[in-house]
């Protein structure tokens, strides 16, 4: 076992990278321009009140404009969406090119062909480290269980097998 003081953010992520997430995108159209980004590490919170929560570097460029959004969409990335997943992770570009979406009239962007889709808004901001904690309340959500989910292990994306 290595000293917690010697903890490495290589080490870190490479035994957190063992366990494997969902992909989801937070979006929102903010001053009439889509938005968005990846984020893997989307989670449940709590049934009543219904929150989840996503953790976002502290250093993303889009975060500052997302929180602006009176209200987020969550989309849990199916399996054939590695690309768009791709594309919402990158710093530049357009992160939306091929991507077919759905904006409700409070901004929030819910992406076509995705396992399952929330509607959010922010509840509170947590700062952690390097990241902050985003908790969010859940207005509304659909899923589609016909859906195999994109999921991302060992710092690449992947697919679930089940088992025979």
């Amino acid at each position: 076992m290595t000293s917690p003081a010697l903890l490495s953010p290589a080490d870190l992520r490479r035994v957190f990278g063992a366990f494997p997430t969902g992909v989801t995108a937070i979006a929102a159209i903010v001053d009439g321009t889509p938005a968005g980004l990846a984020a893997s590490s989307f989670t449940s919170v709590s049934l009543d009140p219904p929150l989840a929560s996503v953790c976002i570097a502290r250093t993303s460029t889009t975060w500052p404009v997302l929180r602006r959004a009176p209200r987020l969409g969550v989309s849990v990335l199916a399996a054939d969406q590695e690309r768009l997943g791709r594309q919402l992770a990158q710093r530049d570009g357009d992160r939306f090119a091929g991507a077919t979406w759905r904006a409700s009239r409070d901004g929030e962007i819910l992406l076509d062909g995705a396992c399952a889709w929330l509607d959010c808004s922010i509840e509170e901001e947590y700062p952690a480290g390097d990241h902050v904690i985003v908790l969010l309340r859940i207005h509304d959500l659909d899923a589609d269980h016909a859906a195999a989910p994109l999921v991302f292990h060992r710092s690449a994306f992947g697919r679930l097998h089940r088992a025979a």
